[in-house]
């Protein structure tokens, strides 16, 4: 089976992805190192990492959203059988709301504060269907009510600033989904929202995806999100992926020490009163290069010598891949 083959068998087909921040007289920064995954229609698929970690600028890269200048990319990444890195600015834009679409993390930021919503929504109606007139703002008001915006008429007229954060990320997700995307990517669409509204936002993700067949790749750093909402789950350090697993999989046994320490940092409700939490330590930027060994060496419990001496590979074996010399052994000794 040759490679465009194999990459036509997934919606989404990222292979050897790779992001690299160019300075003159500086040394690169490579944000994202090589990074591989698939996702299948109706599927919903997680990136989990710190801050840092190359989740969100993977997905800009995905979507040809990252500068021209001072960045270099490299890889394949196959939609539907296409690579996008190689598709002309025309091309790319025409499926770049259409095919695939983008929830962004910060809606106030990723809103014009000086247009009102309904301008906003018919904008991609008016690119993508050449919907106009009282037809763009018919299917703008049915894009509003479809994601639970009350009185969808009358807030197509309002600005973002006469939203509520709730409703300006649903407008986002509205904007995102007006032409029925076959893949929606969302970059932590619950950041600063209260929890509730969290909730009220990823049960509306959920049943989209669920209504629509589409596939949906979320970003966060929030496990209970991905606990909550994905199917499989990839968790990012470094620019790298350490390890790929199925959710249920990757929560009740976590084999790398990294994502075992991101679930013990996280509160639980059946813990004792008063129990510790058991935080990573160091920061994201507490890491080595991964040509001189792994990453996450510097913060990792479980080190060992090979760990800082040479870069481990990314080994699949039972149905998850692990980029680790001394894994967990099992989730009853990560701590709780």
């Amino acid at each position: 089976m040759s490679v465009t083959e194999a990459a036509a068998d997934h919606l989404l087909d990222v292979r050897g992805l790779s992001v690299a921040f160019t300075r003159k007289g500086r040394r690169d920064v490579r944000a994202v190192d090589g990074v591989s995954f698939t996702v299948d229609a109706g599927q919903t698929m997680g990136l989990v990492g710190e801050s840092g970690s190359g989740k969100s600028v993977t997905s800009l890269a995905v979507m040809g959203l990252l500068p021209k200048r001072g960045v270099r990319v490299g890889g394949e990444v196959h939609f539907d059988g296409d690579d996008l890195l190689t598709l002309p600015p025309e091309r790319m834009r025409d499926i770049r709301g259409r095919d695939i679409a983008m929830v962004f993390q910060d809606p106030m930021s990723s809103l014009n504060p000086v247009v009102p919503i309904g301008i906003q929504v018919t904008e991609v109606l008016h690119r993508h269907q050449d919907l106009r007139g009282d037809a763009a703002r018919t299917a703008a008001t049915e894009s509003l009510a479809r994601v639970g915006i009350p009185d969808p008429t009358r807030r197509l007229k309002e600005y973002p600033h006469q939203l509520s954060g709730g409703m300006r990320q649903r407008a986002l997700i509205a904007m995102a989904l007006a032409c029925r995307p076959r893949l929606l990517i969302a970059d932590e669409p619950t950041t600063a929202l209260d929890v509730t509204i969290q909730a009220q936002i990823l049960e509306l993700l959920k049943e989209l995806v669920r209504d629509s067949g589409a596939a949906l790749v979320m970003i966060t750093h929030d496990l209970g999100v991905i606990a909550g909402l994905c199917d499989t789950v990839h968790v990012m350090y470094g620019g790298r992926v350490v390890e790929s697993a199925g959710r249920r999989e990757l929560f009740a046994e976590p084999h790398h020490p990294y994502t075992g320490g991101l679930l013990a940092s996280v509160p639980r409700l059946d813990a004792p009163r008063g129990a510790p939490l058991h935080p990573i330590p160091g920061s994201p930027t507490d890491l080595l290069p991964w040509s001189e060994g792994c990453a996450f060496a510097p913060r990792c419990p479980n080190r060992v010598e090979p760990c800082t001496e040479n870069p481990p590979a990314l080994e699949s074996a039972g149905g998850r891949e692990l980029r680790c010399y001394n894994p967990l052994v099992a989730a009853e000794e990560v701590p709780a």
